[in-house]
């Protein structure tokens, strides 16, 4: 799944979103938000470095290890597994029934903000949308989080 480069809340007319109640989220640890159709994660050069750290091994090589060029960008790599691309880092067999992440202290922004993306949170269709296509079954699940909290996702 590709993440937005815009990040706001604010719908122009000073309205509260639709989520201002707060919607129903927990990690189930499915891996479905990080596997699916081809897609790109993306992230900075500073968290870069912090991946890099994480694994134990210089940047440059953490670039060359992991990562692709898509444009003038550079996004995670994928590995087609069982039909579907999984991150490199998701790693389906430590933990029988779980998917985790391998670096996940380390995760980028991307990946931390899950579900709060603003296409995800644009509508109450897109959330239903994106929980039936991704599918995750920790949407509308779990405990509610707040407006502040989903905000804060927002802005990553």
């Amino acid at each position: 799944m590709v993440a937005s480069t815009e990040r706001s809340t604010d719908r122009g007319d000073g309205a509260k979103p639709w989520y201002a109640d707060g919607l129903r989220f927990e990690c189930t640890q499915c891996g479905n938000c990080c596997s699916g159709p081809p897609g790109a994660v993306w992230f900075t050069p500073d968290e870069a470095d912090a991946m890099a750290r994480e694994i134990g091994v210089s940047t440059p090589e953490f670039l060359e290890r992991y990562t692709r060029r898509l444009g003038a960008r550079r996004s995670l790599k994928e590995l087609k597994i069982d039909g579907r691309h999984d991150c490199v880092f998701l790693d389906r067999t430590s933990r029988p029934g779980k998917a985790i992440c391998g670096i996940y202290r380390a995760r980028p922004s991307q990946c931390r903000t899950w579900p709060w993306w603003p296409e995800v949170v644009e509508s109450p269709e897109s959330w239903a949308e994106t929980k039936r296509r991704t599918p995750c079954p920790g949407m509308d699940s779990g405990p509610v989080h707040g407006l502040v909290e989903i905000t804060i996702g927002l802005t990553g």
